[in-house]
C-alpha cells in the first residue's frame, strides 16, 4: 500500500492500540519540521542491525531528537548533544531501536503482518492527519510526512512494522495471570495493621546527671572529629557598597513631604467606629417581627439562620462602618456590646442585625508614626538618589578605578567580608550579593550589582580561602556541646535497655513516664520525632513483645499492643487486591518480553555501526 487510494471515510481509532509509532506522529503534531537526516556521508546509512534488519542513520537521529525535545521541555531549557549523553539519551534510544529491530525480525521471520485496511485505521484516526474538518485530510498527511523527510510508502511501512511488533509483544506479554496466592500475601502484608505503646526516654529517666567532660576528653572528641569543626572554603571579598540605610540619614527632611505622605495614606491612620455586624433578612414585616419576638424569648440567632436553609458565613457582613449601614445604622450603632438589633428596613427587605463585636474609633495622630513615615521617606529617596550615582559608578569602573578609588570618588563604602553559603553576615543577607558571590572569579573585574532595596555594590575576589580546622580554643563550646550530646545518647539508650528489661519483668511501662499511644497503622504510618525505623521495627515484633529503641536524639522503649489482620473481603480490600493484580500481571508482562527480546537479539546477532552513530550525533553539535 504505497497511496491511501482507498480512504475516504474517518474510521475511529481503537482503544488501547497504543503503538511506539505515535511517538513520531507526536512530533509531527506539533510541527518539528524536516532535521536534515537524510544524509550523513560517506554512505553511512544505517547504525547497525539485528539478524536482517538495519536501524538507519534517519530513525536513530529522530529517535534521539524526539528524546532530547521530550528532556529539554521537563528541564525547560534546550538540550545539547553534550547533555543527552550526559543522561544517558543516546543509549537508551540505541537499547530501543535495537529492541525494536529484534521484533521486527522476528516478525519477519514468523511471517507477521498486517493489511492494508488495519494501517489505513491508524491513519485516519490520527488527529495528526485530519484537516479543518475534523476528519482525515489526505494534503494534511502529505505535508506533515514531507515537513519530516518522509515519504507515504516509507511511513506506512513503518506504521505496518510497528503494529506487527505490538502483535508480537502482546502474543509474548499478554494474557499473564497474577498468582491468587501472591495476590492474597502481599494484601496480607501491606494491609496489616499494628497498635503499640511508646515511651520517651527523657534525661529525666537518668538515675543520676551526666558528668561534665575533662579537658583530655574535650581534646579526644576535637581531634577524632575535624570536619565537624573545620571551616569550609570561604571566598575573601572586598566590596564597595552604597546602601540606602547608610545614605538615608545624609538626606535633606522636608515636613511638609511627611505630611503629604501622612494625608495621602489618612486611612491607615484614621478608621470610624465599626461594628462586626451579620445581617439576617425576611420577606415581609410580620415575619421579621415574630423571628424577633423568638429570640426575645430566648430561641438562638443561629437556629434562626438555619431554620432559613443558610449557614453563618452565608449572612456575615464583615466589620462594618455607619455610612455603609445606611438606614440600619442607628439601630446598630446603638448597640454598645454585642446583641441584636432590629428589625429594621433595608434594601433586602425587614431584616435583623446581630452585633459580635465593637470596634472602637482609632486615629493616629501624624506625631505618634512621624518616625516610621520618615523611614520610609528617607528609604525611598535614599533609593532614588543612588539610581541618580549609578552612572557615574559605571564610568569609573570602566575607566578602571579600582574598589577603593569608588570610595574615595563616588563616596561608597568599603569593606572585606569572607563569603562561603551558609556563613552570616550584614551584606550576605541580600539575594543579589550571593548570586555575584557565588560566581565570582579571580579575574573577575568589577561591576555594578543592584540590590532589592535600591542599593548598589561593585565586588573583587581577593582570595579563596581553603578549608581551615578552627582552633580548639575556638570552638570550645561546641566541642562540649558535641561531647555532652553523644554521652546523654548514650547514657538514654541504655536506660532505655533497662527500662524494657524491667517492663518485661512486670514493672508497668508507665511507671516511667508518659506512654503514647500509637496506631492502628500499616507497614507506611509515620510517627513524629522518632527514628525512621520504629514502625518497621514495630512490625517486625511479637504481640506484647518490648523493644529498646534509640538513634540520634532518641531513646524510647516500644511495646506492640495488638496486630490487627488485613481486612478479606471489604471494599478497600478488594481495590487493593486489584491494583496489586494490575502491577504483578504488568511486571510479569514486562519480564517476559525482556527476556523474549533478549533471545531473539542473541539468536540474530547484534551490529553497531561506531563512524554512523558518531556522524548523527554530530548532526546535534
Amino acid at each position: 500500500m504505497s497511496r491511501l487510494t482507498s480512504i475516504e471515510h474517518h474510521k475511529p481509532k481503537k482503544k488501547g492500540t497504543q503503538i511506539v509509532f505515535w511517538g513520531l506522529v507526536a512530533l509531527m503534531a506539533v510541527g518539528l519540521g524536516g532535521f536534515g537526516v537524510t544524509n550523513f556521508g560517506g554512505g553511512l546509512s544505517t547504525v547497525g542491525s539485528v539478524g536482517d534488519r538495519d536501524i538507519t542513520t534517519a530513525d536513530y537521529a529522530r529517535a534521539l531528537q524526539q528524546e532530547m525535545r521530550v528532556l529539554g521541555a521537563q528541564i525547560n531549557q534546550p538540550v545539547t548533544m553534550e547533555m543527552a549523553r550526559a543522561f544517558g539519551l543516546d543509549q537508551q534510544v540505541r537499547r530501543r531501536l535495537v529492541t525494536q529491530a529484534a521484533l521486527s525480525n522476528e516478525a519477519d521471520r514468523v511471517g507477521l503482518s498486517v493489511g492494508d485496511a488495519r494501517v489505513a485505521e491508524e491513519i485516519t484516526g490520527s488527529d495528526s492527519f485530519h484537516g479543518p474538518s475534523g476528519q482525515f485530510d489526505r494534503e494534511t498527511y502529505r505535508l506533515v510526512l514531507r515537513q519530516n523527510n518522509l515519504s507515504e510508502s516509507e511511513f506506512e511501512n513503518g506504521l505496518r512494522e510497528d503494529i506487527s511488533r505490538s502483535l508480537l509483544q502482546g502474543a509474548v506479554g499478554g494474557g499473564f495471570v497474577a498468582p491468587a496466592a501472591l495476590v492474597d500475601t502481599l494484601h496480607a502484608y501491606i494491609a496489616e495493621r499494628r497498635s503499640f505503646s511508646l515511651l520517651r526516654v527523657q534525661e529525666a529517666n537518668l538515675g543520676a546527671p551526666l558528668p561534665e567532660p575533662t579537658e583530655d576528653e574535650l581534646q579526644a572528641w576535637y581531634e577524632a572529629h575535624p570536619a565537624d569543626f573545620t571551616a569550609p572554603e570561604r571566598k575573601r571579598i572586598t566590596y564597595a557598597a552604597l546602601l540606602p540605610q547608610e545614605v538615608a540619614p545624609t538626606l535633606p527632611v522636608e515636613e511638609e513631604a511627611l505630611r503629604r505622605l501622612y494625608d495621602q495614606r489618612l486611612g491607615e491612620f484614621v478608621q470610624p467606629e465599626r461594628r462586626l455586624v451579620e445581617r439576617l433578612a425576611f420577606s415581609t414585616p410580620e415575619a421579621a417581627a415574630e423571628a424577633r419576638a423568638r429570640i426575645d424569648e430566648g430561641t438562638s440567632f443561629e437556629t434562626l439562620v438555619s431554620e432559613r436553609g443558610l449557614e453563618l458565613i452565608d449572612i456575615d457582613m464583615g466589620d462594618v462602618t455607619r455610612d455603609e449601614l445606611g438606614a440600619a445604622a442607628e439601630a446598630v450603632f446603638a448597640l454598645t456590646e454585642p446583641g441584636v438589633a432590629g428589625p429594621v428596613e433595608t434594601g433586602l427587605g425587614p431584616a435583623l442585625f446581630r452585633v459580635n463585636g465593637v470596634i472602637a474609633a482609632q486615629e493616629t495622630p501624624f506625631e505618634a508614626v512621624r518616625d516610621d513615615l520618615l523611614a520610609e521617606y528617607q528609604q525611598d529617596a535614599a533609593a532614588r538618589a543612588i539610581s541618580g550615582r549609578r552612572d557615574q559608578i559605571d564610568d569609573l569602573l570602566a575607566a578602571g578605578a579600582t574598589l577603593e578609588e569608588l570610595g574615595t570618588e563616588a563616596g561608597m563604602k568599603i569593606a572585606t567580608v569572607e563569603y562561603a553559603p551558609g556563613l552570616d553576615s550584614d551584606i550576605a543577607g541580600y539575594e543579589a550579593f550571593r548570586t555575584a558571590a557565588d560566581a565570582l572569579q579571580p579575574d573577575d573585574f568589577p561591576e555594578t550589582v543592584q540590590l532589592n532595596d535600591g542599593g548598589l555594590l561593585a565586588m573583587r575576589l581577593d582570595e579563596v580561602v581553603p578549608p581551615q580546622l578552627k582552633p580548639f580554643e575556638e570552638v570550645r563550646d561546641e566541642v562540649a556541646e558535641a561531647v555532652r550530646a553523644d554521652a546523654l545518647d548514650k547514657a538514654l539508650a541504655a536506660r532505655a535497655a533497662e527500662i524494657a528489661t524491667a517492663a518485661e519483668e512486670g514493672t508497668d511501662l508507665g511507671s516511667f513516664g508518659p506512654v503514647e499511644d500509637l496506631g492502628p497503622m500499616t507497614r507506611d504510618g509515620f510517627v513524629e520525632n522518632v527514628p525512621d525505623t520504629l514502625v518497621t521495627t514495630a512490625f517486625g515484633m511479637e504481640e506484647g513483645a518490648l523493644r529498646a529503641i534509640d538513634g540520634p536524639g532518641f531513646a524510647g522503649v516500644l511495646r506492640l499492643d495488638t496486630v490487627e489482620p488485613a481486612a478479606g473481603d471489604d471494599e478497600a480490600a478488594r481495590a487493593l487486591k486489584a491494583s496489586l493484580s494490575a502491577q504483578i500481571e504488568q511486571a510479569l508482562s514486562q519480564d517476559a518480553l525482556a527476556l523474549f527480546s533478549n533471545s531473539l537479539m542473541q539468536e540474530a546477532g547484534i551490529t553497531l555501526n561506531d563512524a554512523a552513530i558518531s556522524a548523527v550525533q554530530a548532526q546535534f553539535q
